[in-house]
């Protein structure tokens, strides 16, 4: 059998010191090991987020009792260290000699027998000291404490304080919702009537996966306990579509009508632009049976469509992939780099869907990789990127259309600072715009502003 620890190391290595992606390799994992039992998977996927998101909080204890300090560490030590400690301060099922047994073992198998000694030393001093260890203090060293409480860089906690004029609560509230665990987000489809909602949801319960309805959207659904994401009840139908409630926000605020011509500039995953096919097609099916009971004869051949861009071939494939199980034929799926002009855009659609690359701050409880990849000139340049974007994209509205402009981050410069470089540099007007902030919202963290052409 597998061993659990060996699947998180190697799992660990590839997104610490390979540069992978935690949702990319995590999901990869967990469908090459999908025979597993339910147990040895939710053990691998718990132990591998906790050592990636805690991983400031975790170097922290351990080189509270290692001379040695983990950025001087091999890697791969530095990784078993990790997850020992881990196991330790995080997993209370684990029993903490058992934790360091196995890291041992683990350093022993991957060729590290000379510092098996040093691996069990610490651990085991880490097991009978961790009610001892305190954090830095809260009044003299607000924001490392913060940092090492959330794990989060100090130059992220420093942003985030300075934003909401060094309101340290806020701030904490902020740090808390950001890296609160985040339960998995689905979106029914506009066209399921009521019976067949109910029936989906019945079909869930039974395989013991618990569905909340959200307070924000009706349509929206936070799912727990679930085991298989692919094999959730629904899914290969089309009838859910998996989603963050920011994401559905776009499409709601778009307020799309039947045969809308509508273009998403940065579609990839496609999750905006199958929301806006599924409208599309619920509202001109509606619109359709009004015709026929006005009229007494069939509704006029009027269609919508949704225009679906990224840049790669290798986006556009999920995008494919999605539209594919989700089975519209309203979308157009098309390579092209948002930053080039496309001519025969121009002026035609009655929505432009802008949801640009960002820092992506306001996902981390889902990404929680993203603190350790970004930096603050990063978020200078993203601004300056999605500035560069809008001066393209925004040419596809057509008079009197709508633009919306979105980020799942929560900084100033990509967010409101670009909207009022909207409003001072191109011909449009502010209609709303909302901001959902974690730990305030109860959602991951959002950026949208809806605006109209002259």
């Amino acid at each position: 059998m597998d061993n659990e620890r060996a699947i998180v190391l190697d799992a660990l290595t590839e997104i610490n010191e390979k540069g992978g992606y935690f949702h990319i390799v995590m999901g990869r994992v967990l469908e090459k090991y999908s025979y597993l039992p339910q147990h040895s998977r939710h053990f691998i996927r718990r132990l591998c987020a906790d050592c990636v998101a805690q991983q400031i909080y975790l170097d922290y204890c351990i080189n509270a009792f290692s001379k040695t300090k983990t950025k001087k560490m091999k890697p791969l030590i530095r990784e078993i260290m990790r997850m020992g400690a881990a196991q330790i301060l995080l997993m209370d099922k684990v029993p903490d000699h058992a934790a360091v047994g196995e890291c041992v073992k683990l350093a022993k198998k991957r060729g590290f027998a000379g510092l098996s000694g040093f691996v069990n030393g610490v651990l085991r001093n880490l097991t009978r000291n961790k009610e001892q260890i305190s954090l830095p203090d809260k009044n003299k060293e607000p924001e490392r404490y913060l940092s090492v409480q959330y794990s989060m860089p100090e130059w992220i906690v420093r942003y985030i304080c300075n934003a909401n004029a060094a309101d340290i609560p806020t701030a904490e509230k902020i740090l808390s919702g950001i890296t609160a665990p985040r339960k998995m987000t689905v979106r029914f489809s506009d066209g399921l009537d009521e019976a067949g909602k109910l029936n989906l949801l019945k079909t869930m319960r039974d395989q013991g996966i618990e569905a909340t309805q959200s307070e924000k959207l009706a349509y929206a659904y936070y799912l727990d306990h679930v085991d298989r994401p692919d094999e959730i009840p629904g899914l290969s139908e089309g009838l859910i579509y998996p989603q963050d409630i920011g994401s559905m926000m776009v499409v709601e605020m778009a307020g799309i009508k039947a045969c809308d011509q509508i273009v998403d500039v940065c579609a990839a995953p496609g999750g905006k632009s199958l929301h806006a096919a599924d409208r599309l097609r619920f509202l001109e099916k509606e619109e359709s049976i009004k015709t026929d009971r006005k009229d007494g004869q069939e509704g006029a051949e009027k269609r919508g469509s949704v225009l679906s861009c990224d840049k790669s071939e290798a986006k556009v494939s999920l995008i494919d992939e999605n539209l594919r199980r989700c089975g519209f034929d309203n979308v157009t799926c098309r390579v092209w780099d948002a930053t080039v002009l496309d001519p025969e855009l121009e002026g035609k659609a009655d929505v432009v869907i802008a949801d640009l690359p960002c820092s992506g701050l306001g996902v981390m409880a889902r990404k929680p990789d993203i603190r350790y990849r970004i930096t603050q000139q990063d978020i200078h340049d993203l601004a300056a990127l999605q500035k560069q974007i809008l001066q393209t994209v925004h040419r596809y509205v057509k008079p009197g259309g709508t633009l919306m402009y979105s980020t799942c981050t929560i900084t100033r410069e990509e967010n409101e600072d670009n909207r009022d470089w909207i409003l001072a540099n191109l011909p449009f007007t502010l209609e709303s715009e909302k901001r959902l902030t974690p730990g305030i919202d109860g959602t991951d963290g959002f950026y949208i502003a809806k605006l109209k052409r002259l």
